[in-house]
Formats: structure tokens, C-alpha cells, sequence
């Protein structure tokens, strides 16, 4: 089978949900519609809404739901995928499999379930403190174990036509999963029918130590943060080897984050680099970059042309919240980096990041993408006009006529867009 790049854009942009809330004849999801709709003609496969569940957030106000928001997405689309941000630690595994299953039903077989362990929140689910990262990524594990189980409690057969064209049921082959673990007690089976899909395509977040191991074990795409070539090797070197001893071969498929700028020159493109920098709040910058290193570092006094101290850098067995992004943060020290630099990449919060014309970007997309540690790429911007049509009309066409992205939708399903199995 031809090996094809999938695309996934995000679900949203300028204005967002907050300015549309303040116009009554608006819909807070115009902006996402817009953007459903491009992607949608531009052939992507997928559609990704994130999420937050505090208010501020990193600099941010937070997000809508994403369940209902893509639940509403599916009524105006009819081929992207449709993928919604979920924690494990905040939810329970039967409301999850129920709830994604519906999504499933709704959209035709394009739901899909972006798994995170959540590093903010805990003060909305209380009471209690935050889990450490190898109780959050237990529990995760727990809760997938559970909502597979869910949605293959009906067996083949279980629901099928009858002589006068009605359904027939099959109790006998709708069964319980009777769980009992460590965090979970769930007797089942799930009360909705057979998904489209079998399954919701899985994609897990997180590249720390115990990141990569519950996506190697479940995950069939993984999203990253890779910002060289040689942090995307070094990652898919790690996580194929571990997928590997549970025979999982040519699992997970890498998805990469891809924070792109745009120019009709390379002059044009280095200089919105340039001016971004230059535009650079650096007091915000420290505090950003604090929380990059797992927060409670104290970087007021540090000189912004000089490499930080290697004493600076935290234990990550100490580090509760986004360990995944100190590690990251924490190589870049031992690097050499000025602490200029290092705000620099944060404001990235240490994703790949790119300039240049489309032509460019699409040698740097296809680098990567020949070297096998890229098979899911996201776009960003579809809302904005000029970046719009440097996506639709530069890149995305370069791509196809390089035979790296795939002409069409192949299937009415996620599952067969992104090539893989039922």
C-alpha cells in the first residue's frame, strides 16, 4: 500500500469564540465552520479541536467543549475527520466510550479521540492535587483498557436485519466486560449499537518517558513536539522500538505539530520571523519559559545573551505538570542556549517550527517525511485569508505533485483517510 502524509487542520482561528460571543446575530462556531468548510475542498483529513480546562490558562481564556463543538462540526462537514481533545484524568471511561461512540454514529464513522493526561485542572475536579505523571498515565491506560473493552462488547452479529427489513437484536452476543481494576469498576456491556468505525481512531499527547510508553502500547497516532530532525529520529526510534515488543509494527503514526510562516520570498518570511521576535514581551518570555522547565524557576535576573546554568535544570522525576516539555527545554540548556534563544523557542513551547515560501516548506515537510518520522501533519491558519491560500494553493499542491499527499479523501471514514485498519 502507498505510503501517504495525512493533514489536519485546526478547528478554529480569528475571531474566536469569545469576539463571536459578542455579536448576537453570530454563532460562537462561525470561525470553525469557515475553516471546516476550506478544509474540507482542500482535501484534509481531519479536523482537531484542543482544549483547556482553566480559566488563563498559559496566556489563554480557555476553550469551548470540544465533543459538542466537533458533535456540531459534523452536521456541516460530511468527509474531514473529526477529532476531539479528552482527559483521562478528569473523565470516566463508560461516559468516554458512550460519548465518543455517539460522535462516531453522528459524523458517519470520522470520530476520533485525542488522549491526554492533563497537566491543569485539578482545582475544577477536586478535591485533591494534581496525580503525579505515572498515576495519571495508569489511569490512563486503565481507561482505554475499559473503553475498548466497552466498544467490543457487542459482538458480530449482535445487531443485524431481520426477514421484514426491522433490526434484530441478539442479546447473546452483547456482553459484559466486567471490569475491575485499580481505579475502575465497570460491568457493561455499552448500551449504544456497533460504532461505523469498530473503534474511534486513538491518537495520544505526550512524549515523556511514560508518554511514550502508553502510546507505543495503544495509541495508533501519536502527537508531538519535534522541533529538529533529530528529535523527530531520536523519538520515533523510541517509541516504534517499545510499539514493537507489543507487536505493534508501523505504530503509532507520528502526527507533528507544524508552526509554519508563510512568505511570498524567503526575505518576506524572515522578516515576519524577525518581527515576531522583535515583539517579544521578555518578562512574559521568563515566565514562559519557566513553566516550559515545570514552573518554579526564578529567571528574573538572568542575562538574556548568556547561556543559562546547568544547575538550573529541574530533576524531571520532581516535575508534576508537562514533564514531556522540560526535558525538552532542559537539552537546549545543556546546548548552550542563550536564555534569548530560549524564550525564543518557547513561544513554539518547543514544536517545529519553519519559514519560508510554500516551495520551501514543502522540502522541509518532505525531508521528514522521506525519513520516516512524519506520516500526520497539522496545519494551522485556514481562517486567515493569505495564509489560507499559501496553504490550498502552495503547499498542500507542491505536496500532491511530489506524490506525498494523497489526491482525495480515500474512504468515508477517518480510519481509511489516515490508512489504517478497522
Amino acid at each position: 500500500m502507498t505510503r501517504f502524509l495525512s493533514t489536519i487542520a485546526s478547528a478554529g482561528g480569528h475571531p474566536g469564540p469569545y469576539e463571536l460571543a459578542l455579536d448576537p446575530a453570530k454563532s460562537t462556531l462561525d470561525t470553525a465552520r469557515l475553516v471546516a468548510e476550506r478544509a474540507e475542498a482542500a482535501r484534509i483529513d481531519a479536523l482537531f479541536v484542543p482544549d483547556l480546562l482553566v480559566f488563563g490558562a498559559q496566556g489563554t481564556i480557555g476553550a469551548q467543549e470540544p465533543l459538542i463543538f466537533v458533535a456540531a462540526l459534523s452536521q456541516v462537514t460530511s468527509k474531514a475527520g473529526l477529532i476531539a481533545t479528552v482527559s483521562t484524568t478528569f473523565h470516566h471511561p463508560f461516559n468516554l466510550a458512550r460519548l465518543f461512540g455517539t460522535l462516531d454514529h453522528v459524523s458517519n464513522g470520522r470520530a476520533a479521540w485525542n488522549l491526554v493526561t492533563s497537566s491543569i485542572g485539578e482545582q475544577n475536579f477536586g478535591p485533591g492535587e494534581l496525580p503525579s505523571p505515572e498515576q495519571r498515565y495508569a489511569r490512563a491506560a486503565e481507561t482505554i483498557e475499559v473503553v475498548n473493552a466497552l466498544w467490543d462488547s457487542w459482538q458480530p452479529g449482535a445487531l443485524r436485519q431481520g426477514p421484514d427489513g426491522h433490526a434484530v437484536l441478539d442479546p447473546s452476543l452483547i456482553r459484559p466486560i466486567n471490569h475491575r481494576g485499580e481505579f475502575f469498576s465497570v460491568e457493561g456491556p455499552i448500551n449504544i449499537p456497533p460504532l461505523p468505525q469498530g473503534r474511534p481512531v486513538l491518537i495520544q499527547a505526550g512524549q515523556s518517558a511514560a508518554g511514550i510508553e502508553l502510546g507505543a502500547r495503544y495509541a495508533e497516532v501519536v502527537f508531538t513536539a519535534l522541533a529538529t530532525l533529530a528529535d523527530a529520529e531520536r523519538f520515533r526510534a523510541a517509541i516504534r522500538t517499545r510499539a514493537s515488543a507489543y507487536r505493534r509494527e508501523g505504530l503509532p503514526l507520528i502526527f507533528s505539530s507544524f508552526h509554519a510562516t508563510f512568505g511570498a520570498t524567503e526575505a518576506e518570511a524572515q522578516r515576519l520571523v524577525r518581527e515576531r521576535r522583535e515583539s517579544i514581551d521578555w518578562t512574559a518570555g521568563r515566565a514562559l519559559l519557566a513553566d516550559m522547565l515545570g514552573g518554579g524557576i526564578d529567571l528574573s535576573e538572568a542575562k538574556l545573551d548568556e547561556p543559562l546554568p546547568e544547575s538550573l535544570i529541574p530533576s524531571l522525576d520532581s516535575i508534576n505538570r508537562r514533564r514531556g516539555r522540560a526535558e525538552i527545554f532542559s537539552r537546549l540548556i545543556r546546548e548552550g542556549r542563550t536564555l534569548r534563544e530560549l524564550i525564543q523557542a518557547a513561544q513554539d513551547t518547543g514544536h517545529w517550527s519553519v519559514a519560508g515560501t510554500p516551495e520551501q516548506l514543502a522540502d522541509a515537510v518532505e525531508e521528514r517525511f522521506r525519513a520516516g518520522v512524519l506520516d500526520v501533519l497539522s496545519l494551522g491558519g485556514l481562517a486567515d485569508d493569505r495564509t489560507h491560500d499559501f496553504v490550498v494553493n502552495g503547499l498542500l499542491p507542491d505536496l500532491r505533485k511530489r506524490g506525498i499527499v494523497k489526491p482525495d479523501y480515500l474512504g468515508p471514514t477517518l480510519r481509511e483517510n489516515l490508512g489504517l485498519t478497522r
